[in-house]
């Protein structure tokens, strides 16, 4: 089985998260497709929606996608999952045959620091979703989205054109509710 493992905190999950999702499909070779949200990302302190949220507006914008599955094994765990313990979680339940990790261009310029970096690299192949212009001097699978946003730049600035619309109502609410909060 060929799977791609796209983590990240999704707070708020938005157009750019949707469009890699479907990049994904559209250009690797794979059978699954993991959207792994985390409890709590490893490189923050602090999530602004809970993990059981986030993991629900995903599940609305992806639950009708047959190759598309939200793995809640690190929001399950309600502790920071580095995704070395998930990479090995998806290889003792499934018999894989490929695992491509999703990164963003931002993301990968911090894979040394990942924990257990060394061994994650031996059980994955990267594949880097473009947000903006990047360099590398890897051969490397590369998503082309160009969606110039993030999540941070969205709960500062909720621009509702960058806000699926499945879940747009009720990102704004809350977001708007804890900015005021």
């Amino acid at each position: 089985m060929k799977i791609a493992l796209f983590g990240g905190s999704f707070d708020p999950p938005h157009k750019g998260h949707q469009k890699i999702a479907h990049q994904a499909l559209e250009l690797l070779d794979i059978d699954q497709l993991f959207i792994v949200p985390t409890f709590l990302n490893p490189f923050k302190k602090c999530s602004h929606a809970p993990s059981d949220l986030r993991k629900k507006w995903l599940e609305q914008l992806f639950g009708n996608c047959e190759k598309i599955k939200i793995l809640s094994f690190e929001s399950d765990s309600k502790r920071q999952v580095p995704t070395i313990e998930t990479v090995l979680h998806i290889k003792k339940t499934y018999p894989v045959s490929k695992l491509y990790l999703i990164v963003g261009s931002d993301s990968f310029a911090t894979l040394p620091q990942w924990t257990r970096y060394e061994e994650l690299m031996t059980h994955v192949e990267v594949v880097v979703a473009l947000r903006h212009k990047f360099e590398s001097s890897k051969d490397l699978k590369i998503l082309p989205i160009n969606v110039n946003i993030s999540s941070s730049k969205l709960r500062e600035h909720l621009d509702e054109t960058f806000i699926p619309k499945r879940i747009r109502q009720e990102v704004k609410e809350y977001y708007s509710k804890e900015s005021n909060g």
